[in-house]
């Protein structure tokens, strides 16, 4: 009986890094859909617990966060601004706390791979009584600025130079801008 013969004549460690490369790109991908999203509603929302975690999605116009049974809706247009961030949180918790206090000097950096990387999404948006209000979300890595081309879409209005924002007429701007233009 013959050997089998080889097919391609890379090492394993370039299979490897293409293996990887698969599944980061894969992942990539699947952070980009539109469908809801996992966020945990930092502050701002009336009748909202602080840090309550939940769904976050664009749909019918109104930015929707539902956490339980209850939900939160922001209507698109009444969207002043909306601004993406990244940061970072613990990954671990108290325990790496209490080991970074006997850590070496220098022993931050390996401290510092038990963090997750995470996306804000902060919302100034105006009630039916004109007051302005802001509301702060994180979320997965990659997702906040699907959102936000989607909020832009469906009205909301962005002051970051470079970005087109939907809501650009006149109709969409509030009695105090009105005022202005007057």
């Amino acid at each position: 009986m013959k050997p089998a013969k080889k097919l391609c004549k890379l090492p394993k460690s370039s299979w490897v890094a293409v293996v990887l490369a698969l599944f980061v790109v894969s992942g990539a991908q699947a952070q980009q859909t539109s469908g809801p999203q996992k966020a945990v509603h930092l502050m701002g929302l009336v009748g909202v617990k602080d840090n309550a975690k939940g769904t976050l999605h664009v749909e019918g116009g109104k930015l929707l966060f539902v956490h339980g049974k209850a939900s939160s809706d922001i209507d698109a247009t009444s969207i002043q601004d909306v601004l993406t961030g990244t940061d970072s949180r613990e990954s671990v918790g108290k325990t790496v706390d209490f080991v970074s206090m006997a850590a070496p000097y220098g022993g931050g950096r390996f401290l510092s791979l038990f963090r997750t990387k995470i996306d804000t999404l902060t919302v100034a948006y105006r009630d039916t009584d004109e007051s302005l209000h802001g509301v702060i979300f994180t979320m997965p890595a990659g997702t906040a600025k699907g959102i936000k081309k989607q909020l832009v879409a469906q009205g909301a209005r962005t002051s970051v130079a470079g970005e087109t924002t939907a809501a650009s007429s006149g109709s969409n701007k509030s009695p105090a801008d009105k005022e202005k233009t007057q």
